[in-house]
């Protein structure tokens, strides 16, 4: 199932404040949403991102590694940076991609059947406008009691993000049939391209 996305059969409401007029053509947006092939698969599908990765933030270099990280004793969060053309898509519309269909927020320190601080909800901001947008928005979906419960997640500032293995880029583009794919994450592909059609855009691994 997808955790709260499979029942909504419309997005969530857009930010009241977004990005004004930006001039470069690349922003990063750090998301941690439970396990990162369910995050990076539904941002792949996104017009205007130009590229994903798989890893880790919240940690250390030294325990950045998917044995360790699993251990939930470093800190980490499983996370996926997303590059984007805000000129294309702003990080408010990102955001809104986020809450609405990537995980439920509500849920604390796990999603769906993965447990653990590493599967928490997090926005690791790359600049205090993505802080003051990220925490406005929350306030926002909060106050309209867009969830039954209150939104846990982290607005934290991003240190320092770390690549995850190889193996795990791309993970459900490479494994369709894997169970946990079926179950967990091509429902969140799904519920893109129902809730989002206008930014829906297919992807293929490279």
């Amino acid at each position: 199932m997808v955790y709260g996305a499979e029942t909504r059969s419309t997005p969530l409401p857009a930010p009241t404040l977004d990005e004004q007029s930006p001039s470069a053509h690349h922003e990063t947006a750090v998301f941690a949403g439970g396990c990162f092939w369910g995050v990076q698969t539904v941002f792949q599908r996104v017009k205007g991102v130009t590229a994903t990765t798989a890893g880790y933030s919240g940690g250390t270099a030294a325990t950045a590694n998917y044995g360790d990280v699993s251990s939930e004793r470093t800190d980490h969060a499983e996370a996926v940076k997303v590059v984007f053309d805000p000129s294309k898509i702003s990080y408010g519309t990102l955001l809104r991609v986020f809450f609405s269909v990537v995980h439920d927020p509500t849920q604390l320190n796990r999603q769906g059947p993965d447990v653990g601080t590493s599967y928490r909800s997090a926005i690791f901001y790359t600049s205090p406008e993505q802080q003051k947008i990220a925490a406005a928005y929350i306030a926002q979906l909060d106050g309209e009691h867009a969830f039954p419960k209150k939104i846990v997640t982290e607005l934290v500032p991003l240190k320092a993000f770390y690549n995850g293995e190889d193996y795990h880029q791309d993970y459900a583009e490479k494994n369709p049939n894997n169970p946990y794919i079926q179950v967990c994450d091509v429902p969140k592909t799904a519920a893109l391209k129902k809730q989002f059609p206008e930014l829906f855009q297919d992807y293929k691994s490279k």
